[in-house]
């Protein structure tokens, strides 16, 4: 039988679900050399059980308190004070309170305690809950002891403990509380330690807040604490608090004793910690608790100790979004760039390339160009005197292909065909993908996959196509560059670009566009698409939709899209992601949203009117430079670039169609072997393949058994992941370096970012996070913190866009210029500085967003 309480010296961090986080914690402490915990003991989870958690009329409050809306903060307020009123009215029974009464005299009689509330969701390594349950100090003698008990146990449910478990996604009848008492302590001085900067990430910097006395006035805010950062052995900063007199709290020896301690606890944990330690009037070091630092972004696993430099790969696709194992995998035999990966995000090291002369300076330039707040941090970086190795002998080969930049090996034709011979050729790769793997199971199918995604490098990074898409680049740069000097015409490229041929993404909306004009003249079909939730789980509400007057047209012009544009879906870089094709609900309300306020025909009136403005923006610049001095020659120049612009311009976005086509070739293969695998008991859900690597696969299909704890863990960490902002740089130190855009030409209070859709409009701003519930309307621009190619039929509901990720050239920026959208990208923290609702006016050209009063 679990006893109801034990001894804090009988606890190790296995215990959580007897003691709880804290109580877990404080017992593995206490185990950890030259580190000292105040004595004590822990009334478990089974003490809660017994008295509180079976009472019915507990399951009773929990039940209506699930069901209170989380926006409803009177409501939740209420229920919650109901779950506590039931737990502090539950008596403590005879044979616990002896239990505890015995454990209180072996401490002392004449002494105080801190009575400490330890729910087993607390102190994880994802989820804190640091404050959001009570504890109570200098609480004396017995009845006092059991009374504060109990408040303990009800502090599992102060409001602030169910909105926060609500956000994490904690069920609160998963959880429990155990109650950690322990002797209180007398200090001199008190606080907390990070054994790592929970600002930048550095994890070679200690900071230790301090204050005289006890710290609950420092936890609870109403303090201002001493400041010491300690970095590789030394006091590099110390900040006095202004409104205190009188001498420093710590001394630097102090200070760095304190760290000393800090390494220690953090070396026997695993990972960085959130550590409260009070320093007694003898000097003693007193540790009152330790927790996970959850707010640290991961560093990126490497075999050696050398200074590494990484940049997200995720902000330069335009997918922030945590990865699985298997789609992090697929991704690394897709590209030759050297990656690692951390936090479910894939990072491109480019150490190297940095570290040389010969190629630090293109690196730079071609990142920055991609996203100027890299570039920035780049170079803050390569101005930190010995962080970089030295390195004169060039990148190795495999360094990271940077992007567009200036200068084809050969100047390639403006020819048409050129763009048509290699479409049509990733067509027939794929084709003959689709044939070969056709029939293939086991190792077999895994070989071939990962030959095949070889294979499908080598087309990816062909010569002559980058060649088109420089060319591309190229002819945008070069008209805005000369048309701006020639005529004070800014940005002429992106209304020279519009409309133009062969972009299949800006194809995918127009086609829905199309979809809603067969669906709109059938009130049947309308009503019944506006049953279907986003989140329909696969496409058998199509053949429903089939029975319906007007059901088989509707059907036959979905199923149309879905053959060209089916393969994609939003984070449709991770293979592991279902399509479109998979789950058609997720289009109707991009559908729907059409049918209501797009006229009939309006696909063909926005090409039509791109090719308008297109064509009398070329027009309009030829005869004006024809006016100028050299007229001729200039507008003869100029008129080969928009020639150029428009044969290739398109061109930029079918190389990842041709991927994700790959992929989804990929995907239905290894799906069905997912379900040869559950059918013999191997996996135990179809998606347990996700939080495996290929080659992982590969082991488990070869050998017929999974590693579930494995899967678990790995599950566990993408949830956790979720919560974690991705940065654009970080080192191998765990600092995250951060860029500016250092522009003295914005106006007061404007949020800087990059304009790469020319035009200024006002409207009301939508904050959107999940494009499948977005309701968007004519006149609003879209917030978000990305966008891929499956937003792009959002672009056409609104009159603006922007975003917190991007560049010139990444999705987002390309099809509103095709739109003409105008569009600022890179905005940070854009979603959070923006209100959902406000009236705000984005500057297109000139990179930047203003909020309207």
């Amino acid at each position: 039988m679990t006893s109801d309480v034990i001894g804090l010296h009988e606890v190790d961090r296995t215990m959580g679900v007897m003691a709880g986080g804290k109580g877990a914690n404080l017992g593995e402490l206490s185990r950890i050399d030259g580190v000292e915990v105040p004595p004590g003991f822990v009334v478990t989870t089974a003490a809660w059980d017994r008295v509180v958690g079976r009472r019915p009329e507990l399951a009773d409050h929990l039940d209506a308190l699930a069901h209170v809306d989380p926006d409803d903060t009177d409501a939740l307020r209420e229920a919650s004070a109901a779950v506590r009123g039931t737990i502090e009215a539950t008596p403590v029974p005879d044979d616990l309170a002896r239990e505890v009464t015995d454990h209180l005299v072996r401490l002392g009689t004449d002494v105080a305690f801190a009575v400490r509330s330890s729910a087993t969701a607390e102190d994880l390594p994802a989820a804190s809950f640091a404050g959001q349950h009570d504890t109570f100090l200098d609480v004396a003698g017995p009845t006092a002891v059991l009374r504060h008990i109990s408040r303990c146990w009800a502090s599992l449910f102060t409001d602030r403990a169910v909105a926060y478990r609500r956000q994490a996604g904690i069920d609160h009848r998963a959880v429990s509380m155990a109650v950690v008492v322990q002797r209180m302590v007398r200090p001199r001085s008190s606080g907390v330690m990070f054994t790592a900067d929970p600002i930048s990430g550095h994890r070679r910097t200690t900071t230790i807040e301090a204050v005289p006395g006890l710290g609950d006035a420092l936890v609870d805010g109403t303090t201002t604490p001493d400041t010491l950062v300690i970095r590789d052995g030394r006091v590099v900063d110390r900040r006095i608090a202004t409104d205190r007199q009188g001498p420093p709290v710590l001394t630097d020896e102090q200070g760095l004793a304190l760290a000393r301690t800090g390494e220690r606890i953090e070396a026997h944990f695993g990972a960085p910690q959130d550590i409260e330690w009070c320093l007694t009037v003898d000097g003693d070091l007193q540790v009152v608790q330790s927790r996970p630092i959850t707010t640290l972004f991961p560093i990126p696993d490497v075999d050696d100790d050398n200074p590494h430099v990484y940049v997200s790969v995720g902000h330069q696709q335009m997918m922030t979004d945590p990865m699985t194992p298997l789609g992090i995998s697929v991704w690394q035999l897709t590209s030759p760039a050297p990656m690692r990966h951390a936090g479910s995000r894939l990072f491109v090291d480019v150490t190297p390339a940095l570290a040389s002369p010969a190629t630090r300076d293109g690196i730079i330039r071609g990142l920055g160009t991609s996203d100027p707040l890299i570039g920035d941090a780049l170079r803050t970086v390569v101005a930190r005197e010995g962080f970089l190795p030295s390195n004169t002998e060039g990148a190795p080969s495999g360094a990271p292909a940077t992007g567009p930049s200036p200068g084809a090996p050969e100047p390639i034709a403006t020819d048409p065909a050129i763009v048509a011979e290699l479409i049509r050729t990733m067509q027939a790769a794929n084709d003959d993908c689709a044939r070969r793997i056709d029939g293939l199971t086991g190792t077999a199918l895994i070989d071939f996959v990962t030959d095949d995604l070889q294979a499908l490098r080598t087309s990816l990074f062909d010569p002559r196509s980058h060649q088109v898409i420089v060319a591309g680049f190229e002819a945008t740069s070069w008209l805005n560059e000369h048309l701006r000097e020639w005529l004070g015409e800014w940005n002429a490229a992106d209304t020279l670009a519009q409309s133009a041929p062969g972009n299949i993404t800006a194809d995918m909306g127009l086609v829905l566009l199309d979809v809603a004009d067969v669906i709109r003249p059938h009130p049947a079909v309308v009503a019944f698409l506006e049953r279907v939730g986003p989140d329909t789980g696969d496409a058998a509400f199509l053949d429903e939709l089939a029975s319906l007057p007007g059901g088989p047209r509707a059907r036959a012009a979905i199923d149309a899209f879905l053959d060209v544009h089916g393969v994609r879906c939003v984070g449709e870089i991770d293979i592991a992601r279902p399509r479109w094709r998979e789950r058609p609900a997720l289009l109707v309300p991009m559908i729907l949203a059409n049918t209501r306020t797009a006229e009939p025909g309006a696909a063909q009136r926005r090409v039509e009117l791109g090719q308008q403005q297109a064509r009398a923006m070329r027009e309009g610049v030829l005869a004006r430079l024809r006016a100028l001095p050299d007229g001729d020659d200039r507008a003869e120049a100029a008129e080969r670039m928009i020639d150029r612009l428009r044969t290739f311009a398109g061109y930029r976005e079918y190389p990842k169609y041709a991927m994700v086509s790959r992929y989804w070739i990929h995907r239905q293969a290894l799906v069905r072997e997912a379900d040869r695998l559950l059918a013999a008991g191997v996996i135990d859900a179809p998606d347990d393949i996700h939080f495996l690597t290929l080659q992982e696969l590969r082991a488990v299909v070869d050998i017929q058994r999974l590693d579930r704890d494995l899967v678990t863990r790995r599950r566990t960490a993408f949830a956790a992941h979720h919560a974690l902002a991705p940065p654009r740089v970080l080192t191998s130190d765990g600092e995250i370096i951060g860029g500016e855009y250092r522009r003295t030409d914005l106006p007061a209070g404007a949020l800087a970012g990059i304009g790469v859709s020319a035009g200024t409009v006002e409207g009301r701003a939508r904050v959107i996070q999940d494009i499948a519930h977005a309701q968007l309307e004519p006149g609003d621009i879209l917030v978000t913190p990305f966008t891929d190619p499956s937003w792009t039929p959002a672009f056409l509901r609104v009159d603006g866009l922007v975003t917190e990720v991007g560049g010139l050239m990444t999705h987002g920026a390309v099809i509103a210029r095709e739109y003409g959208l105008p569009a600022v990208v890179g905005v940070e923290h854009a979603t959070r500085l923006i209100r959902d609702g406000q009236r705000i006016r984005v500057h297109g050209t000139g990179g930047y967003v203003e909020i309207v009063p």
